[in-house]
């Protein structure tokens, strides 16, 4: 949802058409999202997550030696990398053919929409519903020929 570094951090997860802007925390290293306006909250997006950035996705490269670089796409997924090593930066951003940028990278000031949350598993958010019920439920639903 939000880097590790983030945790100090007031947040609130993602919603479909919510507008972002990549920002520098005040208190953290840690670069994100948050809502314009709201510079102390930050925006956790969920692995799956699609947004479309407003302009072209600038980014710092890898060591500041080689400086900024530009994305070449302006959608992306937002993934969760290096999960077994809880001392980096794990949130990222995918974008067609297979450019991932550490969202920690990206500059400041970018704004971006939330286009898609990922899909559910069918039994989430349906505390308490056995699987056959929720089955059940599914087929009460569809059409009768």
């Amino acid at each position: 949802m939000c880097d590790y570094s983030l945790h100090l951090i007031a947040s609130r997860p993602a919603k479909v058409a919510d507008k972002l802007v990549s920002t520098d925390f005040a208190t953290s290293i840690t670069r994100g999202f948050t809502e314009p306006g709201k510079p102390d909250v930050a925006v956790c997006l969920r692995p799956g997550t699609e947004i479309a950035f407003d302009d072209a996705v600038l980014y710092d490269r890898a060591f500041s030696m080689f400086g900024k670089a530009r994305a070449e796409h302006r959608v992306a997924r937002f993934r969760q990398i290096n999960m077994d090593d809880p001392h980096v930066h794990h949130d990222a951003l995918e974008f067609p053919g297979g450019l991932l940028v550490m969202v920690t990278r990206l500059l400041p000031g970018q704004s971006a929409t939330v286009l898609q949350l990922p899909a559910e598993t069918q039994d989430r958010g349906k505390a308490g519903v056995a699987p056959e019920q929720h089955a059940a439920s599914r087929r009460e639903a569809e059409p009768i020929a």
